[in-house]
């Protein structure tokens, strides 16, 4: 009798042992602070997500992570151009705030065009908060000097570690659009100390990726540290014909009409109407003819890499705590309204990918018509990373943490959208894009101003510019635009008051 009370009394025992022992590891678990797998593969358009379904773009790894986490189908580059976005998203500051106007090169080294020693980024804040921080592939934040009697544009940069911002894992360049044959800077490697490799850049930084999260030696990243590792995958951007033939067999029996099938395609036109634009890329629609099977080849290859990484991390028990995202700089024209490249204000350019998976935190399944800026990048995973000592006050964004969570909290209404000559930071366009209107002030060399305003639901391809046709909307627009360059301090506000004589 008394061996039996005494087995019951064990048994309730260790049970109630294992129960405190089970609450005690949650609660560790819910004190641990969550990765980060940041992902921005360039010149990626939202519209190239198979998932979407609007280009005919096979990218399965992508959609499987979409449908386990949010989808954000008003992302907006709101400057959508490479460094511009990159220094945005590093700041949290707009360019104008931050120095980068334009591309990084040697032509703008004089404007001092590069990310700034001084300003306190995203990685500065993360490794302040225990994060072990991690960088491969572009940068495209450095404007290097020019060579005496070298009359070409240096691209490519050595970005010293004094200005990595606390990236200690560094696997990286400035920009150099080889993908066959990349190379990059490893660490602590001196400017002369380049590494070169013979293999496609995305297969190549997804190993790399591959063996920092294994961390076999422990000698890649602190263990005991939680990670932010950043991704960013030069294809699908130009030359676009540097992609595995594997890819592009995917695609080369499709023809022009099977793949070109957004309505706003046009590739007889010169665009001359965009002529006054010296962001529009013009005159080139051969490249669309030529290379939407290789850009969309590089999109699927680029897919299969992303899908190595996130198997990595379910095979290393990383995938219940890692936030990842995938995103990108900004889109590609691929022959719509008669234009190639980005760096305009149509949704092709501007509106990118971002999916966001937590399982942790955040539903699967779940599509959000949220509006997203660059600047918001920033503020919001360094909320959701709780990763908030040494946050800058002085942040151009906001913090939408408590909107992927679920809460009811107000939404911003718009996103800005900008266009600036370097150099020049009171110079170029400025826009607004709301959910359903994108609303943009012009002026050329001659000061001459014109206005764009279309109505994407009634009009998604932005087909017919109704400026002028519905004067309360636009002056409802106009007037919200005012108001937030004003809000930001935008120089180019003064200027315009100044050209339209309506300080008077």
């Amino acid at each position: 009798m008394k061996s039996s009370v005494f087995l019951k009394l064990s048994l309730v025992f260790i049970l109630f042992g294992g129960i405190c022992a089970c609450q005690s590891d949650s609660k560790k678990i819910s004190k641990q602070k969550p990765n980060l797998l940041f992902i921005f593969p360039d010149q990626l358009r939202n519209a190239a997500i198979g998932i979407n379904k609007q280009d005919p773009v096979y990218t399965p790894n992508i959609d499987k992570l979409a449908k386990e986490g949010m989808v954000i189908t008003n992302a907006i580059s709101n400057y959508p151009l490479c460094s511009p976005y990159r220094g945005m998203l590093m700041t949290g500051k707009l360019p104008y705030n931050n120095s980068v106007l334009s591309n990084s090169n040697s032509r703008r080294y004089k404007y001092n065009n590069s990310w700034q020693k001084e300003d306190v980024s995203f990685s500065d804040v993360l490794v302040q908060n225990g994060y072990d921080a991690g960088y491969v592939g572009k940068l495209h934040l450095t404007s290097p000097a020019p060579i005496a009697g070298k009359d070409s544009v240096i691209w490519d940069a050595y970005t010293p570690k004094e200005f990595r911002h606390g990236f200690n894992f560094w696997y990286s360049y400035g920009t150099f659009d080889v993908h066959n044959t990349p190379h990059y800077w490893l660490n602590d490697a001196k400017e002369d100390e380049l590494t070169h490799v013979d293999e496609w850049s995305p297969k190549h930084e997804a190993d790399v990726i591959i063996n920092y999260l294994k961390n076999p030696s422990e000698k890649t990243r602190n263990k005991d540290k939680p990670f932010a590792l950043f991704w960013s995958v030069n294809p699908p951007h130009p030359p676009y014909q540097y992609v595995p033939e594997e890819y592009a067999k995917i695609y080369e029996e499709r023809s022009l009409e099977e793949l070109l099938v957004r309505e706003n395609v046009n590739l007889q036109t010169q665009a001359d109407d965009l002529a006054f634009h010296k962001g529009a890329t013009r005159n080139r629609t051969h490249l669309a003819k030529d290379h939407v099977k290789d850009y969309f080849a590089m999109i699927t290859g680029v897919d299969e890499q992303i899908g190595r990484v996130l198997q990595t991390l379910k095979e290393e028990g990383l995938e219940k705590n890692t936030i990842v995202v995938i995103t990108s700089d900004h889109g590609e024209m691929m022959g719509s309204h008669g234009l190639m490249s980005k760096n305009i204000w149509y949704e092709e350019s501007i509106n990118i990918p971002f999916i966001i998976r937590w399982p942790e935190r955040i539903k699967s399944h779940q599509t959000s018509d949220l509006i997203v800026s660059a600047t918001d990048v920033m503020p919001t995973l360094l909320n959701l990373l709780r990763a908030t000592d040494g946050f800058p006050k002085d942040l151009d964004g906001e913090d939408l943490s408590a909107l992927f969570l679920g809460k009811n909290e107000e939404e911003p209404t718009s996103a800005l959208y900008y266009y600036i000559e370097e150099g020049k930071p009171e110079s170029g366009h400025r826009g607004i894009r709301t959910k359903r209107y994108t609303y943009v002030i012009t002026f050329d060399n001659q000061d001459l101003e014109r206005k764009v305003l279309f109505d994407n639901v009634e009009d998604p391809f932005q087909k017919n510019n109704i400026a002028g046709n519905n004067l309360e909307i636009e002056s409802e627009l106009h007037q919200k635009l005012l108001a937030q360059l004003k809000s930001k301090n935008d120089p180019w506000l003064k200027r315009y008051l100044k050209l339209t004589d309506t300080e008077k």
